[in-house]
């Protein structure tokens, strides 16, 4: 799914850029760039939780590192302030940023096709 994401950004990057504009591009790329890294740290923080509590399996209250909370908080923070920074400091229009964070539903929707019509489970 991943990199469906990015593959769904670039293909929806490239033909905004040439018929629109090269900044509509670039918001779209940017969008779909933190939408994967958004799914990236999610995947990696739920399989930290996994593996902490497979580890500790039996105790009453398993412990999961405190880092892996912190990139849950951190992720969406980052994704603000590079959204920010992307529309204010680069005159990136801000539909273009948020229309690039939906590549991430466009790969889902994709990767769900493709699971069902391939045939494999």
């Amino acid at each position: 799914m991943q990199w469906f994401t990015l593959f769904a950004g670039g293909l929806a990057a490239l033909p905004v850029a040439a018929l629109r504009s090269p900044r509509w591009g670039a918001g779209i790329a940017v969008g779909a760039l933190l939408a994967w890294l958004n799914f990236r740290w999610l995947d990696q923080g739920v399989g930290a939780i996994v593996v902490a509590a497979q580890a500790q399996e039996g105790q009453p209250k398993p412990k999961v590192p405190s880092g892996t909370f912190l990139k849950f908080v951190l992720r969406y923070a980052l994704i603000a302030v590079a959204a920010y920074v992307t529309v204010v400091y680069f005159a990136v229009p801000v539909v273009a940023v948020v229309t690039g964070l939906l590549a991430l539903g466009a790969a889902a929707v994709v990767e769900g096709l493709f699971e069902v019509f391939s045939g494999r489970n």
